[in-house]
């Protein structure tokens, strides 16, 4: 059950950004493209996201544990920092500059799509070199 888990939770994932469009770069664009064509369609998959999220969270803290692993992973970091704003400004315009976050870039790959696959290495070299020169957080 230790890869089981992971490997069907990360497959409805990716199927879900599949079957809702989060994959499709000029979809998200038109969503966030609140002034010009704007195309609200993605606000169901962000709510159903959010509100599935909100009670799932809820039932698991009535449990000591979760049912596949041995304890929760539950964030350190409290507070909102200028590191995080900076983060969030940063993600921020490159999801809207291209219209791709992460998950769905990382669903793309198999699609062999050329821009996709730099993205994904920008995203990668990105990571690597703030891991570099700002380090990892740091818990309090």
């Amino acid at each position: 059950m230790k890869y089981v888990i992971p490997f069907l939770s990360g497959l409805l994932f990716g199927l879900g950004l599949l079957v809702s469009g989060m994959n499709d770069p000029q979809k998200v664009r038109a969503f966030l493209d609140v002034f010009g064509n704007w195309q609200p369609e993605l606000i169901a998959v962000m709510g159903a996201a959010v509100v599935t999220f909100f009670i799932v969270f809820q039932l698991s803290k009535a449990r000591t544990k979760p049912l596949f692993a041995p304890g929760f992973h539950l964030p350190s970091l409290q507070e909102i920092d200028r590191r995080l704003i900076t983060g969030a400004v940063m993600f921020g315009t490159g999801w809207g500059l291209v219209g791709l976050c992460p998950g769905p870039a990382l669903v793309d790959v198999l699609s062999g799509n050329e821009s996709v696959l730099i993205f994904v290495g920008a995203l990668i070299a990105g990571n690597r070199l703030a891991h570099y020169f700002v380090g990892p957080v740091k818990s309090s």
